[in-house]
């Protein structure tokens, strides 16, 4: 079926794709392939019929005149948010089994973790339960700082609650340990402990945008996001995660995205983990 024969509920154009994935490119650094096109009329219709807008046009109209309020709700409708708790597990592994050691032969007692497009939470606090089930075994603090562009799914991040679906293949033990288990109203869902949640920081970052931070971090997350980033962006993102790390820390990405070619200050040691040379 050719995209001029789909049926639609409102009349979507190339000039309204072009216009919106150009005001999407600018803000974030997310470049957008043609093949997004359908996601875009899928995810932004919702928002026409949320405003009870009758069309495209309308809603070209509405976003200029309301920028301030409704540009916010215009990125958070296009973000894709794909996560699960211990995702590609070997990161986890790494961290609890080379860097906390590293740091603590070192004499460390303080590990400062960025989880960088945190999404809905579940990479940070798994983040987080690595270093609090290490830190009970070997008595050093921890931070994570949790930053995303997208804020709703940093508000559902900081409420920490997720269906049991979401949780049923964690072992019994760090279950019955950092998550309570709903009642009543909140039956079917399991809410992070308010002890895991203490020691993390959520923030709203737009990573084009520029950071800098009073402290280095240890380790840096992101993954699955430079991916979307055209190369120049790729180089400039990849040299500030450089200046925010450690002299020796790590960058983690995700499994289909590489360093080759982006930067010469860091060393890759397999499976997609990057030490800061």
């Amino acid at each position: 079926m050719t995209m001029a024969r789909l049926e639609r509920d409102f009349h979507f154009t190339r000039k309204h794709f072009d216009y919106f994935r150009r005001l999407s490119q600018d803000y974030s650094g997310i470049v957008v392939a043609d093949n997004k096109y359908e996601m875009f009329y899928s995810r932004l219709t919702k928002r026409l019929r949320q405003l009870s807008l009758n069309s495209f046009d309308d809603y070209v109209s509405y976003l200029e005149s309301h920028r301030e309020e409704e540009f916010t709700e215009f990125i958070n409708a296009l973000t894709t948010n794909l996560t699960s708790f211990f995702r590609e597990s070997h990161h986890f592994q790494f961290l609890q089994n080379q860097v906390i050691p590293q740091l603590l032969q070192r004499n460390q007692r303080r590990i400062s973790i960025w989880s960088a497009g945190c999404s809905v939470g579940e990479e940070t606090y798994s983040i987080a339960i690595t270093l609090a089930e290490a830190a009970q075994q070997h008595g050093f603090s921890w931070e994570v700082l949790a930053t995303d562009i997208d804020t709703a799914v940093l508000d559902q991040a900081r409420q920490g609650v997720y269906l049991l679906e979401r949780v049923k293949n964690l072992p019994i033990a760090q279950k019955k340990r950092w998550f309570l288990k709903g009642k009543g109203k909140n039956e079917g869902y399991a809410k992070i402990s308010r002890e895991l949640r203490k020691n993390i920081r959520f923030e709203q970052l737009n990573l084009i945008q520029g950071f800098r931070f009073d402290k280095p971090f240890d380790v840096i997350f992101c993954r699955n996001v430079v991916i979307y980033f055209d190369r120049d962006t790729k180089v400039e993102l990849v040299r500030r995660f450089a200046s925010s790390l450690s002299s020796d820390g790590y960058l983690i990405l995700g499994h289909s995205e590489s360093l080759h070619g982006i930067s010469d200050q860091f060393r890759s040691i397999g499976n997609t983990i990057y030490e800061r040379i």
